[in-house]
């Protein structure tokens, strides 16, 4: 039996060794190697020219990702109530703008925010004039935000729906007020889901270029457009690599760090 289950993920396993593992080894490779192919840690020592543009992406990342729970946890939380007939209608509504392309929700957001766009021609057409909506980080933010709400929502929402209300009943039977039932009872247990959505929005968010060249411009460059610019612009493939490993690095500190808190929760709930 056991042999038949490892021959059902053979699919997998092939699948991830080719197109996660190999170029993994790819990266690497080009990461601490040189143009002639020798040995070297210069690429990696070049990162250090680039801090600031990491802490810059690593900010706007969490605050994308903090939005995103604040707006995402009472909404989860208000479809996980609702009932089972209205929350498959609620939660099409929350993936229907998924059904569009990740670019052309961007552009929708350029055209919105743009000098000319429609938010300042309406401001114009009733005498208020314009303002500067894009090449700004708080822009960035809010594109991060409208593209990655809903992978915040979801997880949430797995967790909530499944939440027993005879737990809320009993401890407000024991005395506990709305807040103390939120912290005590509601908040325990959801917090993987919570870990969960900020894994989903701030690994992505972190690594973005598309956004922040859309609605940041140049003055708000993120790790994501420096790593590019070495493979399309400057064609310095090694320099490039060494960016990526090092943003991989940080993606997986960043990850390990919000596992151990959900495992720490499961173990106090259980």
């Amino acid at each position: 039996m056991k042999n038949r289950v490892k021959l059902l993920a053979a699919p997998y396993l092939v699948w991830m060794v080719i197109f996660i593992i190999v170029p993994l080894c790819v990266v690497a490779y080009f990461a601490f190697t040189d143009t002639n192919g020798n040995f070297t840690l210069g690429n990696i020592q070049s990162i250090k020219e680039y801090l600031p543009t990491f802490a810059d992406s690593l900010l706007l990342a969490a605050i994308s990702a903090l939005i995103c729970l604040v707006i995402g946890y009472p909404t989860a939380y208000a479809i996980a109530r609702a009932p089972a007939a209205k929350q498959r209608y609620l939660i099409l509504l929350i993936m229907l703008p998924m059904c569009m392309s990740f670019l052309l929700r961007t552009l929708a957001l350029v055209a919105l925010m743009e000098d000319q766009g429609i938010i300042n021609s309406i401001l114009s057409a009733l005498g208020l004039g314009s303002v500067t909506l894009i090449r700004r980080p708080a822009a960035v933010v809010l594109g991060m935000v409208y593209n990655y709400l809903p992978y915040m929502i979801m997880p949430l929402h797995s967790v909530l729906v499944k939440l027993d209300n005879r737990l809320i009943e009993a401890s407000e039977d024991l005395g506990c007020n709305g807040v103390q039932v939120f912290s005590k009872v509601v908040l325990p247990l959801s917090m993987p889901g919570i870990i969960s959505g900020i894994t989903m929005v701030f690994v992505p968010a972190v690594s973005t270029f598309y956004i922040s060249k859309k609605l940041g411009g140049t003055s708000t460059a993120m790790i994501g457009d420096i790593i590019e610019s070495q493979f399309k612009t400057a064609y310095n493939l090694n320099a490039g690599a060494a960016m990526s490993l090092g943003l991989m690095v940080i993606v997986f500190i960043c990850m390990g760090i919000m596992n151990r808190f959900t495992g720490d929760s499961e173990v106090d709930l259980l």
